[in-house]
């Protein structure tokens, strides 16, 4: 299962571009890997862990902005379609299942 995290975090003032950089740092140190700018995901290996990682998520988000939560299940992850240009990238890798 992959938790994503998408958002858009006003970066006007001094302080709005520090919270919008510690927020995506927080992402960052707890697992999550970047897909684009204002989106990111990490593999969760149950239910239990993904709701830990929502509630750590909810806790850090800074007081203006917009985040958005959701799941994709492994199977619904590896039908993804990613380009570059006209080049069609293979699909993220779990590796942190896959050292088991």
């Amino acid at each position: 299962m992959w938790l994503f995290a998408i958002f858009d975090l006003p970066t006007n003032t001094k302080k709005e571009r520090g919270d919008a950089a510690r927020f995506r740092n927080f992402l960052l140190n707890n697992g999550f890997t970047m897909f684009q700018y204002s989106v990111y995901a990490r593999p969760c290996g149950n239910e239990a862990y993904e709701e830990k990682q929502r509630r750590l998520i909810r806790e850090a988000i800074p007081p203006e902005g917009e985040v958005r939560l959701f799941s994709l299940t492994d199977r619904q992850m590896a039908k993804m379609e990613n380009y570059v240009g006209s080049l069609r990238q293979e699909p993220e890798k779990d590796d942190q299942l896959m050292l088991f």
